[in-house]
């Protein structure tokens, strides 16, 4: 039994789910990806939102998990390239509180589905998220 409970979760004939997390603190990015892989999932962490629209064209994440603020290129802008380039992907920002309005407001009225997650997050409900948009 994994850390949450919850089991494997299989996608596509069986592949494990593919989730691809973004964010430019390191440890955060990292500890994400820990908890998503002990949970079954085929994660892997990136630290910019241009290391982030590049690993998706090749990777093909089924999840795209992204923090808001980041130096080279927020994370906005990346959901929207990786949402435009892959729309199956679904995209979850996490933000802080005071930030969410604004990204909100930045992500209404696109064709692809953006969720915004409020940082901080308990793992278990992180994991419970991303399941729920994959589905």
């Amino acid at each position: 039994m994994n850390p949450t409970g919850i089991g494997l979760h299989l996608v596509d004939g069986g592949r494990r789910l593919k989730v691809l997390i973004a964010d430019d603190e390191r440890n955060i990015a990292d500890t994400i990806r820990i908890i998503l892989n002990k949970d079954g999932m085929d994660a892997v962490a990136v630290y910019g939102g241009r290391a982030a629209i590049e690993k998706a064209g090749e990777w093909h994440p089924d999840v795209f998990l992204v923090d808001y603020v980041m130096p080279d290129l927020n994370g906005i802008e990346a959901a929207i390239e990786v949402g435009e380039k892959l729309p199956a992907c679904r995209v979850l920002v996490i933000s802080a509180m005071a930030a969410v309005p604004e990204v909100k407001q930045r992500l209404q009225g696109r064709e692809q589905r953006f969720e915004v997650l409020v940082k901080p997050i308990p793992p278990a409900e992180l994991v419970q998220r991303i399941r729920a948009v994959s589905r």
